[in-house]
């Protein structure tokens, strides 16, 4: 096996929106395997918009520490063992992980590390999108919290990103009337034509809230939150009675400078009885083969597509990032290594 590879560094705080610029790619030594530890060679990296939060200085919290300048930029990779001497990991295992934006990882797995099919009917990069956490935070959104009773109106937030792509399906299959939330006309347009959403609302548009209200004509019963921030206000203020807020990100604020306001209508909460619940998907790991199984089966039944924006080699993983901030992407952002 090479005993150098490559991976991405943080060279630079983001200021705001993050740039090319604040990442570089690096050549390091691969250190030989120990005692219980395992290599990978990774085959895919994920970007997932979620890991701006934790690259500003003292943003650690009691999911992830503060990313350090000049190492490697934590996320997640799907990779096969190239060697093994941990017990539970044989060579030839596939495994997702979250590690670093590198070709190759050492861990001792203590890392959150989930086994994925060694032989599967799907693309392997399924299981970073639709069959990994972006997918299942979609599943365990709806299926845990939303119950969603027929014809409800089930909103989400960012619905041509990874999750909201796939959670607007879901909602779909479990008999709401999904609408979605993107930038820009032509990815509505998608939304709509590719994916079952029964309308899409360009928030770009000088008029967007009268065509949320539009859109959504008798309320909404659900709102999957990938977005957070002064969206989250104009749609509290269009919440039913007994309305389910599925909370699983907050893109807005992850970029911004200084604070958010928050909403200035939670009482809208109060009064409409709703139900708000936050999402981390990775605290339900040992439920992730019901969630596979049960994606897996609507995708068989062609109910559920699965868009992906793809680019390769490790050198495309900075700009692959940027991406999902300039809004380029449409589905899952996965960098083939």
């Amino acid at each position: 096996m090479p005993r150098t590879h490559r991976h991405v560094v943080l060279a630079a705080r983001p200021r705001g929106m993050p740039v090319e610029s604040d990442f570089r790619v690096e050549e390091a030594a691969h250190p030989p395997l120990g005692d219980g530890q395992l290599s990978l060679e990774n085959a895919f990296v994920s970007l997932d918009a979620g890991f701006r939060n934790w690259m500003d200085e003292g943003s650690g919290d009691n999911v992830l520490p503060a990313m350090k300048l000049g190492a490697p930029v934590m996320g997640l990779v799907l990779g096969r063992v190239a060697e093994s001497r941990h017990a539970a990991h044989a060579v030839g295992d596939w495994v997702m992980a979250r590690l670093a934006w590198e070709e190759r990882s050492l861990t001792d797995a203590s890392d959150f590390l989930v086994p994925v099919p060694r032989d599967t009917k799907y693309p392997r990069s399924f299981y970073l999108g639709v069959l990994g956490d972006t997918g299942l935070s979609a599943y365990f959104g709806l299926c845990d919290h939303a119950a969603i009773a027929p014809g409800e109106t089930v909103l989400v937030s960012a619905a041509a990103g990874a999750v909201g792509s796939i959670a607007g399906q879901v909602a779909r299959i479990l008999g709401g009337r999904a609408v979605g939330i993107a930038s820009g006309a032509d990815k509505c347009a998608r939304l709509v034509r590719e994916l079952g959403y029964a309308a899409a609302v360009d928030r770009t548009r000088p008029d967007f809230a009268e065509a949320l209200s539009h859109a959504c004509p008798h309320g909404v019963d659900v709102y999957f939150d990938n977005v957070g921030g002064p969206l989250l206000q104009l749609v509290l203020e269009r919440i039913n009675e007994g309305a389910r807020i599925v909370m699983c990100g907050a893109v807005a604020s992850y970029s911004a400078q200084q604070p958010l306001p928050g909403p200035s209508n939670l009482f809208q909460i109060v009064t409409k009885e709703a139900r708000v619940f936050g999402l981390m998907t990775h605290m339900h790991a040992a439920r992730y083969d019901e969630g596979r199984a049960a994606l897996g089966r609507w995708i068989d039944a062609g109910e559920l597509r699965v868009p992906e924006y793809v680019l390769a080699g490790i050198a495309s993983v900075p700009r692959a990032f940027c991406d999902l901030f300039r809004g380029a992407n449409f589905g899952k952002t996965i960098v083939k290594l």
